[in-house]
């Protein structure tokens, strides 16, 4: 490891270590993963022959990253029966993944399971390539549902006509009806603007599958029995109010990777907002989307197990701690800059934010350790995804920091993985930061023919 983040050397990189791994065990061990519609993800790496601890720690880490990478409720593991055995004890509702089989279980309407093969039967992977975006003729709402606005644009042909912002409350709200009113209001602004409305586009945060909403914090004050009556078909509704149109609803880090390949009219893109979380989506070689989770804030990056643990699901080395602002945060505190305990995390940030224009080196020394983390877990993610360009934007990015961020990362990869020197690491184009997001979320639904 030639680049060691200086205010947490115990940093351990999941890709080093996993190629270390690979590089001494000699037995194959396969790894597959279902989720809806018959979709499945396969992974080969190697094991330690028999019962092995070491064996145990990577593995779980590894179909920790697939879940949450790919998404799934049911796995497949061939090749050595102790693992397949510990996996079933780990990934479980009484074990140590217990967040994650419950959260899984949930999205996918599925109770989770792990199940024993033989090498020779895990079954292979199937992909999907879901065409999204890229639809520009006629009439297009394009709706982005946000934790503190929502953005609406009528599009036309391509060209946004009007756009507009309103501010809503809706993580602090219990009642659904107050976001199916904001929803329909959004839309309906939209609508008034344009001779007729063909399609309508949702960006947003969570998941979503076949437009239904299946986990957003939009929604998290709503009780689980009106979210299943109210909230799952919601877009559904509001889109029925204004027709019998085509309607496609996308999770909003997607929906930012589309702007960018529109952008850029090229596919291959890994978008990573970097903010109150880490935000993720990927476009194909296709333009199309893989109809993946990509919730990279749960996969772990960091292998050392006493790591800073994320507080929603309980686990260690976790994206979230790293490429966001609690990372900023964290790191703070060991460059010694003192922080209010009583601000809110967008205000710490701010305070980092305002050295960095002092030129402080300590904010420096921050900005510079994320892009380590950053250039390693690039080379991990690319164990999944086939990068091409890496989309970087979020408020950790704004300013001189995220130009930090980016030069220490393309250092990392160039020096330690030459195999990922040309992928490129870049921010968003004015286009794409103005108007991108608008058209790329109207132009997800294809017209009826």
């Amino acid at each position: 490891m030639k680049y060691v983040p200086s205010l947490e050397k115990s940093f351990k990189p999941m890709i080093l270590e996993l190629r270390k791994f690979n590089a001494q065990a000699t037995e194959p061990f396969a790894i597959c993963v279902e989720r809806q519609n018959g979709y499945r993800y396969r992974y080969d790496m190697k094991v330690f022959r028999g019962d092995n601890v070491e064996n145990y720690e990577m593995v779980e880490r590894v179909i920790k990253s697939i879940l949450w990478v790919v998404g799934g409720f049911k796995i497949y593991l061939g090749g050595n029966d102790f693992i397949t055995k510990k996996m079933q004890e780990v990934f479980s509702l009484e074990g140590t993944r217990r967040f994650d089989v419950d959260f899984m279980s949930r999205v996918y309407d599925k109770p989770f399971e792990v199940i024993a093969c033989l090498l020779a039967e895990v079954p292979t992977t199937i992909e999907a390539s879901l065409p999204a975006g890229g639809h520009l003729e006629g009439c297009r709402i394009g709706f982005d549902a946000g934790g503190s606005d929502r953005k609406v644009s009528a599009v036309v042909n391509g060209e946004v006509i009007h756009s507009e912002e309103v501010v809503w409350f809706p993580k602090i709200n219990e009642d659904p009806e107050y976001h199916y009113a904001g929803i329909l209001d959004s839309f309906k602004r939209a609508a008034a603007k344009m001779p007729r409305v063909d399609a309508i586009g949702v960006s947003s945060a969570g998941i979503y599958i076949d437009n239904e909403v299946r986990v957003a914090s939009l929604f998290l004050k709503v009780p689980q029995d009106l979210f299943e009556k109210k909230v799952r078909d919601m877009y559904i509704r509001a889109a029925k109010e204004i027709g019998d149109i085509p309607l496609t609803v996308a999770n909003d880090g997607d929906v930012t990777a589309l702007a960018g390949a529109l952008s850029l009219k090229d596919g291959r893109v890994l978008g990573i907002a970097m903010g109150t979380s880490e935000a993720v989506g990927y476009v194909n070689k296709d333009g199309n989307l893989n109809g993946w989770l990509s919730e990279l804030a749960f996969v772990p990056v960091d292998y050392n197990k006493d790591a800073m643990i994320d507080e929603w699901s309980g686990d260690y080395g976790c994206g979230v701690k790293y490429f966001s602002q609690d990372s900023v945060i964290k790191l703070a505190g060991f460059a010694g800059i003192k922080l209010d305990e009583n601000a809110s995390p967008a205000e710490k940030l701010k305070v980092v934010q305002g050295l960095m224009k002092e030129n402080d080196p300590r904010a420096r020394e921050i900005y510079e350790n994320i892009g380590i983390y950053l250039g390693y877990s690039i080379a991990y993610y690319a164990e999944f995804y086939d990068i091409k360009y890496l989309l970087l934007l979020g408020r950790v990015t704004s300013g001189e920091g995220g130009d930090i961020i980016i030069a220490k990362a393309n250092e990392v990869l160039k020096d330690e993985f030459p195999e990922y020197k040309d992928i490129t690491i870049m921010m968003p184009d004015e286009w794409t930061r103005r108007v991108g997001q608008s058209i790329a979320a109207a132009s997800l639904p294809e017209l009826k023919k």
